[in-house]
């Protein structure tokens, strides 16, 4: 699905030059749960951003589904983004004024979606996270584990390839961030390719490929055979 050949990105001021990623190899295969590890600013933020379109690299090559990127403009990467991607965010990111069918309603109505077919598959996709008693309801009137939830059901309702997930445990206590994790790992069963970054070797646990980052390069890259699976 992923394939990045010696891939940098380089931060640059007039004062000074940063890299963030020093020519990455990485392939990702569909249906994999990797989870990208390293100490804060060793560049695995950066490369998460790259693998979702958001940012661009220096140098270096990104192919997506056996088709390099390259050479695409804004307007074709977003076009992509919004068909093969869905984001998993530490920090939530719902919209304070929507409600939580509107919130997971949104990234349908940005691909032209009919309100009929909208309404069902939202519908659907708050029973399958059982959270359509909560339908109603403002993220503020949420638990956080509740908001994370809601931001899993946004993330894959356009039934997405590739989800990336960043840190999605932090700002969650224990029992909730077993059950974000707990629907990753369902849905990574179920066939979607996932690519997590993590501080948490708990978490790293639900992954089947661990990546540790570190000074921009990959450090280590290691299978199930190698790594604690969480039952």
């Amino acid at each position: 699905m992923i394939q990045l050949k010696q891939l940098s990105r380089v931060f640059r001021t007039e004062e000074v030059e940063t890299t963030a990623l020093d020519r990455i190899d990485l392939v990702v295969e569909e249906g994999e749960f990797l989870a990208v590890m390293g100490p804060s600013g060793c560049g695995k933020s950066t490369l998460l951003a790259i693998l979702g379109m958001l940012d661009s690299p220096s140098s270096g090559d990104y192919s997506f589904a056996g088709e390099s990127i390259g050479g695409y403009g804004e307007s074709a990467l977003s076009q992509l983004r919004k068909r093969s991607i869905g984001f998993v965010f530490q920090s939530f990111n719902l919209v304070d004024d929507l409600t939580v069918a509107q919130n997971v309603e949104l990234p349908l109505q940005y691909q032209g979606v009919p309100k009929t077919e909208r309404q069902q598959r939202v519908s659907d996709i708050l029973k399958r996270f059982q959270i359509e008693h909560r339908a109603g309801h403002l993220p503020q009137q949420l638990s956080g584990g509740q908001q994370q939830r809601v931001a899993v059901a946004r993330a894959l309702v356009l039934n997405p390839k590739l989800v990336l997930a960043d840190e999605p445990t932090g700002n969650l206590d224990s029992r909730n961030g077993e059950e974000v994790m707990g629907m990753l790992r369902d849905l990574n069963k179920a066939g979607t390719t996932v690519v997590m970054v993590t501080h948490s070797e708990h978490d790293a646990g639900y992954a089947s490929r661990v990546v540790r980052m570190l000074d921009g390069r990959i450090e280590s890259d290691a299978t199930e055979a190698k790594i604690r699976v969480v039952s």
